[in-house]
């Protein structure tokens, strides 16, 4: 089993940064690839960013690359993501997840997750 909370998010201005943080808590962290994913209002949840447990490559949604940067610090069971640039339409509830997956081919897929935080709210105002 794992715990997932994430903390960062808040109300920002267009251009602004954020750095959101989620800590684990429960099984091994180093033994999961992380994400993000997130929820626009009355949108799909949609994938964002992650990380893989094997050795720490990322994958970004299209939409993200060169403003987002996911890591990961497994001595503090702790995965960042880091967001610059912020437009209004990256408002939505941000949410990290574990997955056992080491390829790309699952861990960019929610399907593929097995734990999940409660998520927390961005929102860009323009």
């Amino acid at each position: 089993q794992v715990q997932l909370v994430e903390s960062g998010g808040g109300l920002v201005q267009a251009g602004g940064s954020l750095r959101l943080s989620c800590v684990s808590s429960g099984d091994t962290f180093s033994d999961y690839s992380m994400g993000w994913f997130r929820r626009p209002p009355g949108k799909e949840r949609e994938f964002v960013a992650a990380i893989s447990w094997s050795d720490s490559s990322t994958d970004y949604a299209d939409s993200v690359t060169g403003r987002f940067t996911i890591s990961r610090d497994n001595a503090k069971n702790t995965v960042y993501l880091q967001i610059n640039s912020l437009k209004p339409e990256d408002t939505a509830v941000y949410y990290c997840a574990a997955s056992h997956y080491s390829d790309s081919y699952y861990y960019t897929k929610g399907a593929w997750y097995d734990y999940w935080g409660q998520g927390t709210q961005v929102t860009v105002s323009s």
